[in-house]
């Protein structure tokens, strides 16, 4: 394989490279030789063999893990949320919020006119600024806060991130993660570090470990964790902040997707002296995921630099939709339903999590729109068995990066599910589970 490499000068060494990617020759994960050998093999300065590598690493075409050398990159599909259009069987994988518990948007909706907003104008309407900065401030340490609206906080996230690294970056993502996350670092060629989670969310030793590993940014879930449904202790919150105080200019983006919906208190990893930081909040989970606008509250050089990113695309959220927020979020009857939503999925996923346990599969719900199942067998197994059955499940391993060990989890949305099919769904995950490996007792099941 190496001997078919060629090249004198950088851009042919990558060009060759290229070809042989795009012949099948190097397929996705296959090692490249260490820069020395490629150098003593084509006969050229090592410089150049390091610049023919950086080129191809900057294109996305390759990946460098430190030690661990140089692969062709990997660009397989990453699962994204949402129902499985192709699939005959019951969706109990799709992370979705209820429709039944959106608010009609009707009534606001017939009080939006306005006159017409141009260019040059103020990229934030003013009402919504107003709310916005309500609602973000009062849980930041830092007092010198800016805003800025994008397209929902996958949109901020990705924003927050390119504005900040170039591609192989070490960016630290909690380990199993949310599908969003991963698909975003992926496509912008950025080198995720896993951070374990526990019941406290993500772990001191683990963050202690990517920064020591040169992460550039850190990405964490403070409550409603996707998949794990964990929410950050106060100890660990401090315990964080305190690790994170030793690195002020890493950047840290807090993703409180579920925000208004949660029943556990937000707590910040972002200490008052944090230099670079970004609180993103979404309002889709409780408005619906076609009101694509999320909030970002951060200090004024990510403000200004996610600016920057704005403007080469879309330069602003339309006011419409803003003000269509600004009207729901500021309704009293909305926020009532906001919260009868909240206290609705919560004692949904109680009530299924109780069943199961009932059954012989002892399973705790913690914060958020699904519950992760623990399994005495692998969660494929099972997936696999339910789908016999007639339902669709979500297995664990595809939220894990690495180091987490989720290959005997079910990640289960259930919440929508009525009383008599969520009992169903229970006894089948009770016989899926049985026909998988055999019962286990409860005090065996991890």
């Amino acid at each position: 394989m190496t001997l078919e490499i060629t090249g004198r000068s950088a851009a042919d060494i990558a060009d060759s490279v290229r070809a042989l990617i795009e012949r099948g020759a190097l397929r996705p994960g296959d090692p490249l030789p260490p820069v020395r050998n490629l150098a003593d093999l084509l006969g050229v300065n090592r410089n150049t063999a390091v610049a023919a590598y950086r080129q191809l690493t900057a294109a996305g075409v390759v990946v460098t893990r430190g030690r661990g050398g140089t692969h062709v990159a990997d660009h397989a599909v990453v699962p994204q949320e949402g129902y499985a259009s192709d699939s005959v069987l019951r969706d109990v994988a799709t992370g979705n919020p209820d429709p039944d518990r959106i608010p009609d948007p009707m009534p606001a909706l017939a009080g939006m006119a306005g006159r017409p907003v141009l260019y040059g104008e103020p990229v934030i309407d003013p009402g919504l600024e107003r709310w916005a900065r309500e609602w973000m401030t009062a849980d930041l340490a830092p007092a010198d806060v800016h805003l800025t609206i994008t397209s929902g906080a996958a949109d901020a996230v990705d924003r927050l991130l390119a504005q900040a690294l170039v591609r192989d970056d070490a960016v630290a993502l909690e380990d199993p993660c949310f599908l969003t996350s991963i698909h975003t670092v992926r496509v912008g060629g950025y080198r995720p570090v896993a951070v374990p989670v526990d019941d406290e969310g993500m772990t001191v030793a683990g963050l202690r470990a990517a920064l020591d590993e040169g992460v550039r940014a850190v990405v964490c879930t403070p409550r409603a964790q996707n998949p794990t449904g964990a929410s950050l202790s106060a100890q660990r919150a401090a315990d964080l902040r305190a690790v994170l105080a030793d690195h002020p200019y890493v950047l840290v983006i807090e993703d409180d997707h579920f925000s208004m919906l949660s029943r556990s208190p937000f707590r910040s990893i972002i200490g008052p002296g944090h230099r670079r930081w970004a609180l993103v909040r979404s309002v889709s989970k409780f408005l619906g995921p076609d009101m694509c606008l999320a909030v970002t509250a951060s200090d004024a050089e990510t403000a200004d630099r996610l600016a920057m990113r704005l403007s080469p695309g879309t330069t602003w959220v339309s006011h419409l939709l803003q003000r269509l927020v600004l009207a729901l979020a500021t309704d009293p009857d909305v926020a009532s339903d906001i919260r009868a939503a909240g206290t609705h999925y919560a004692d949904r996923n109680d009530a299924f999590a109780a069943r199961l346990t009932a059954l012989g599969v002892p399973t705790v719900a913690g914060d958020g729109l699904n519950l992760w199942v623990p399994l005495p067998v692998p969660a494929r197994d099972v997936s696999e068995q339910l789908m016999r059955r007639g339902w669709l499940a979500r297995a664990g391993d595809e939220f894990v990066l690495g180091a987490a060990s989720a290959d005997a989890r079910l990640r289960l949305t259930v919440h929508d599910l009525s009383d008599v099919d969520a009992d169903r769904l229970a006894a089948d995950v009770a016989a899926a589970v049985a026909a998988a490996g055999g019962r286990r007792s409860p005090a065996g099941m991890e």
